[in-house]
């Protein structure tokens, strides 16, 4: 079954956020300790997150 415009459109915006994770990986080592742990918890408290969007497309 081929897929919809709006599938496909929804698995560019995914390879869109892969490249800005990759961005964000790449300065990663440019980061204090500190630096680190605020970026780590801003990360884990966005929403809506990767988690969020894999149960939204999960549920039937």
């Amino acid at each position: 079954m081929p897929l919809s415009g709006e599938a496909i459109r929804m698995m560019n915006y995914v390879d869109d956020v892969s490249v800005t994770l990759r961005r964000v990986l790449a300065l990663v080592p440019s980061l204090t300790a500190e630096e680190r742990q605020r970026v780590s918890e801003y990360i884990r408290e966005s929403r809506p997150n990767a988690d969020s969007i894999l149960q939204a497309l999960q549920t039937k």
